[in-house]
């Protein structure tokens, strides 16, 4: 069984990007800058996005965060938006999720410039992704494309199953592990709460990518040997021997599916950090201005 160190290929990645934004810097270019909307003071947003903020520095953009109290109204924020479309100097920026029952998270989402939506959310992204052409990936989905790639995990002709079907993960990861190309080129198919036989049809994948969102939920008896495991769930639960009171589970049973596995992310450190990674390398894309991913179409 090997690890596969999310942790480790992302710093790569910061390397990778932060000398190729010195080399725009030396050539008299425009720094990256990417915003982020948070709404709220949810506990999970305010640490990701603090992260995001913390790797705009590690690789030299500019960052931005705008900050609303929760009461604030569809209206406003929807202006906000509007202001960040319309402001030349951000290439990118993303409205961190989930927001206030009273917002509209669809028409939040409609309202961002497709060619600054880092995130890749939109559905002009979505539809250009679901047909192959150049646009601005899914974060996650593009992290774990991009861990299987680094890691020379074979995708050709494998069996491969994602368990979950939300916009966010599970649709666009299925869409990516099915195209022409490597890393993709796979036989997929979607499992979620409605599935019969989840456990016998798991068995049969070379590969699953887990991000159902339920702590543990994939057990070593439905796992081949041998085969790879992406574990994307994150939830928090409640633990006595952590001095915050609780940990960070994945949706997959570690200890006692890691030894069957040729390939397994850890939770931490695997999927996560490649995470606000890919959302750098769209942001990079964005503001490079001349690519297809941001014509006008």
């Amino acid at each position: 069984m090997q690890l596969i160190d999310g942790k480790a290929v992302a710093a790569q990645i910061k390397k990778e990007i932060a000398e190729e934004v010195a080399l725009i810097k030396a050539k008299g270019g425009k720094t990256p800058h990417l915003a982020a909307v948070l709404v709220g003071h949810d506990g999970g947003s305010e640490t990701y996005v603090a992260n995001k903020v913390r790797a705009c520095e590690e690789v030299g953009f500019r960052s931005t965060l705008i900050r609303y109290e929760s009461d604030v109204t569809e209206e406003e924020l929807l202006a906000c938006v509007d202001r960040l479309n319309n402001d030349d100097d951000v290439d990118g920026f993303i409205v961190q999720l989930p927001l206030p029952g009273h917002i509209s998270e669809e028409k939040v989402t409609e309202a961002i410039d497709y060619r600054k939506d880092v995130d890749g959310f939109h559905p002009v992204n979505v539809g250009r992704m679901a047909i192959g052409l150049p646009c601005f990936l899914s974060a996650t989905p593009s992290g774990i494309m991009e861990l299987l790639k680094r890691y020379e995990i074979e995708t050709r002709g494998k069996q491969c199953v994602i368990l979950g079907r939300s916009n966010i993960v599970g649709k666009p990861a299925a869409l990516l592990m099915m195209q022409k190309g490597y890393p993709g080129d796979c036989t997929v198919t979607v499992c979620h709460s409605r599935t019969k036989n989840i456990k016998e049809i798991c068995r049969q994948a070379d590969i699953i990518v887990a991000a159902l969102g339920v702590p543990e939920f994939l057990k070593a008896d439905m796992v081949k040997e041998g085969a790879v495991v992406i574990d994307v769930g994150t939830t928090r639960v409640p633990s006595d021997k952590t001095k915050s009171g609780f940990k960070l589970t994945g949706d997959v049973a570690f200890d006692e599916v890691a030894p069957k596995c040729s390939y397994i992310t850890p939770v931490p450190g695997g999927v996560g950090p490649m995470t606000i990674v890919s959302l750098l390398k769209n942001t990079l894309l964005a503001g490079k201005k001349n690519d297809l991913v941001t014509k006008k179409t």
